[in-house]
């Protein structure tokens, strides 16, 4: 009998024990879930019921990969804000999209955005495959190697358009201007940008002079090249007989903020605004100054923009426009003026996420709005092959007067 208590003594002590670790690893389980919870309660019970009628019913078993599911739920989530910068990324994809950032690339040299859930050209890159085939600011790609873009992320279509150099890759392209969709071929290749040309113009007659009194800057890309490659060409104007400044923005999709803030350093005085970064109410504003030179403040200055002008081209623009009254010749910009940042999460997989909108130095919203010249001159697809520009011929008139 003692013998019998014995044991069921020592069998309550390790139900109790046992009891007491499952307690704690429930608890030390709930307390590491519960950092990173949401602030508020969310009832997931739909989620879960979903979950487990899919792995109770599904006609497929095999085909119910765990991580895949959770990483289209995630997707699905970030979706619904139906906000085409907002991207969730799976390990691989995260891996393609850093590498694509920090290095070159090969494919057909242009810039895509979304309008509307629709995959459209921003800008055709100079001298790249895609501007040699055609393609314009504004043109919609309705499929990439006949695989449909709507509600394709940007991201997911640059992945389709890119490849080796030397292959090829078909985008089938709706224009303003046809009745129906065409089919472009284009051979991909290593893409290398310029940053900026210039050019002496004479006001005279608006062809190129080696005395001529306006500088034409063709101003392409915002990348980390682009402020020293200025500073070099500033210097050039600065000695040469220029004495008035025509600023080429379009098809440039932009780039990094600091360049461009460094570049209107050279119009503008010391302290005047650049940009407004605007986080809503999660925390104050963060206002960019011009902190340069100001060496070309005094020169009369003219702006041309078109619908591939987006980003830091944009916030350029503007900055020129608020401060300086400098007008704008062209067509409405692209209206790309939102801020995103990486976030990198715990199994390798990322979020690409809009933390903030630009404002121009008047506190006009970008996004979605885009600039509208101040004066308006378009390009139509006739003007393009005539290889004409009225845009700039229209900015020579301009700044003759100025």
């Amino acid at each position: 009998m003692l013998l019998l208590k014995r044991k069921v003594s020592s069998i309550f002590l390790i139900i109790a024990f046992l009891a007491i670790f499952a307690f704690g690893f429930w608890l030390g389980k709930i307390q590491v879930v519960c950092q990173i919870c949401p602030p508020q309660e969310v009832d997931f019970s739909l989620f879960w019921e979903t979950w487990n009628e899919l792995h109770k019913n599904y006609v497929n078993p095999a085909a119910l990969d765990t991580q895949k599911m959770i990483y289209g739920a995630i997707k699905g989530m970030v979706n619904s804000l139906e906000d085409p910068y907002t991207v969730f990324f799976d390990p691989q994809k995260a891996k393609t999209f850093l590498e694509d950032v920090n290095g070159s690339f090969e494919g057909v040299g242009m810039e895509v955005g979304v309008r509307n859930g629709q995959i459209q050209v921003i800008a055709p890159l100079k001298n790249t495959p895609a501007e040699k085939a055609g393609l314009l600011p504004g043109d919609k790609i309705i499929k990439i190697d006949n695989v449909p873009t709507i509600d394709m992320s940007i991201e997911e279509a640059v992945n389709l358009i890119r490849g080796p150099k030397g292959t090829y890759v078909t985008l089938t392209i709706m224009r303003k201007e046809w009745k129906s969709t065409k089919d472009i071929k284009i051979k991909r290749a290593t893409i290398k940008i310029p940053s900026l040309e210039w050019r002496l113009i004479s006001s005279k007659d608006g062809k190129p002079s080696n005395n001529g009194d306006i500088a034409y800057i063709e101003l392409y890309q915002f990348s980390e090249k682009t402020h020293s490659d200025f500073k070099k060409a500033a210097a050039d104007i600065l000695n040469s007989s220029a004495k008035k400044i025509i600023l080429d923005l379009r098809n440039n999709p932009g780039g990094y903020l600091e360049v461009a803030q460094n570049i209107a350093g050279w119009f503008l005085k010391k302290g005047q605004i650049v940009v407004i970064e605007d986080f809503g109410q999660k925390r104050e504003k963060q206002i960019y100054k011009a902190r340069g030179n100001a060496k070309f403040a005094d020169y009369p200055v003219v702006v041309l923009i078109n619908n591939g002008s987006a980003s830091a081209s944009e916030i350029l623009a503007s900055a020129l426009r608020d401060n300086r009254n400098i007008k704008l010749i062209g067509e409405t910009s692209f209206g790309k003026g939102c801020v995103q940042e990486l976030k990198n999460l715990r199994d390798g997989s990322s979020l690409k996420i809009t933390i903030a909108n630009w404002l121009t130095p008047k506190g006009k919203l970008i996004t979605n709005k885009g600039l509208k010249p101040d004066i308006e001159v378009k390009m139509t697809e006739d003007d393009y092959n005539k290889k004409g520009d009225i845009q700039l011929n229209r900015a020579i008139e301009v700044i003759k007067g100025m």
